[in-house]
């Protein structure tokens, strides 16, 4: 049976949610060889506006390269919760920022709730690896491509000399990941 895997990572621009982007298709068709294909769309502010990155990945050749019939949904600020939320699917899962995101849309999905910003912030002292953070607690949630593939797409992606911080990112998510799990 083939697999159409939709993922809409969403928050605001400079949150890296794009590098979050290319590095799971790049996870997924470098390194696992499955077929993957990576979109983004961001608001007229690139800083601070509206800021989402789709991520598909298939067994079999992406006739049509945009979301529409979302697995999970990464919401890393209500604004994107709110305006995203639509097209996930009634079996999917929606994870959001906990301290930011307040109010999430009823629905049968499965919603996960974790403290993505912040625990960058107080356990490694860096926001701006709560995108890497994020793919962590995602592929553990998902199990959507192998550990070896993402942490090889992570050090292949991320600025030379922020490669130990970002696997501590990673492991962190992942740590996340089960805790929500147990």
């Amino acid at each position: 049976m083939s697999y159409r895997y939709e993922i809409r990572l969403s928050g605001e621009g400079g949150q890296g949610l794009v590098l979050a982007g290319k590095i799971l298709a790049e996870a997924a068709a470098i390194y696992d060889g499955k077929n993957a294909t990576q979109s983004q769309s961001y608001g007229p502010e690139a800083r601070g506006g509206a800021s989402r990155s789709e991520v598909i990945i298939s067994d079999e050749d992406i006739d049509y390269p945009k979301a529409i019939n979302i697995d999970l949904l990464l919401a890393l600020t209500q604004e994107s919760c709110t305006k995203y939320s639509k097209d996930l699917k009634a079996t999917g899962i929606l994870l959001v920022d906990s301290d930011a995101v307040t109010e999430c849309p009823e629905g049968k999905f499965k919603i996960y709730r974790v403290p993505i910003i912040e625990s960058a912030r107080t356990k490694l002292g860096r926001v701006v690896v709560a995108n890497i953070v994020a793919l962590g607690a995602i592929i553990e949630l998902t199990k959507i491509v192998s550990m070896d593939a993402i942490e090889s797409a992570i050090l292949a992606r991320v600025p030379k000399g922020t490669e130990r911080i970002n696997k501590e990112a990673f492991q962190l998510g992942v740590e996340l990941g089960k805790e929500l799990l147990a």
